[in-house]
C-alpha cells in the first residue's frame, strides 16, 4: 500500500554544491535538506526516520531498518543521482519501497 510520506523538498536544490560552499564531494548540505522532511510519523503512529551519517544514509520504518551508501564512483559526481541510489538501497534493505510522484515521496509499506 502506498502512503504519502512527505512532499519533495524543492528548496534542497538550492543546497547543491554549485550553489553553496560544499566541498564534501557528495553534497552533504543537499542530502541533509532532502531527507529532513522524511522524519515523520505515519497515520498509524509508525515512526519513519531518514538521516545521513557520513557517507551512509539510514532509513527506518518502525522496526525495519536499512542502510545505503553515497557512492561517488558508482553513481557519478551528481549528488541527486547519488542520493537516489543510496535511498533505493536503504529502502530495499528495510523491505519497503520509495517513489517520487507529483512532487511527493510515496512509501510502499505494509504494516506488520
Amino acid at each position: 500500500m502506498k502512503i504519502k510520506l512527505c512532499d519533495v523538498n524543492l528548496a534542497a536544490l538550492e543546497k547543491l554544491p554549485q550553489f553553496t560552499d560544499d566541498k564534501s564531494g557528495i553534497g552533504v548540505h543537499y542530502v541533509d535538506a532532502y531527507v529532513k522532511p522524511m522524519n515523520v510519523k505515519l497515520e498509524d503512529g509508525t515512526p519513519v526516520k531518514c538521516k545521513r551519517r557520513g557517507l551512509k544514509v539510514v532509513f527506518s520504518v518502525g522496526g525495519r531498518k536499512g542502510e545505503g551508501l553515497l557512492r561517488r564512483l558508482a553513481s557519478g559526481s551528481d549528488p541527486v543521482v547519488m542520493l537516489d541510489a543510496a535511498l533505493a538501497e536503504a529502502t530495499a534493505a528495510a523491505g519497503v519501497g520509495l517513489t517520487v510522484e507529483n512532487s511527493a515521496l510515496l512509501l510502499d509499506y505494509e504494516p506488520q
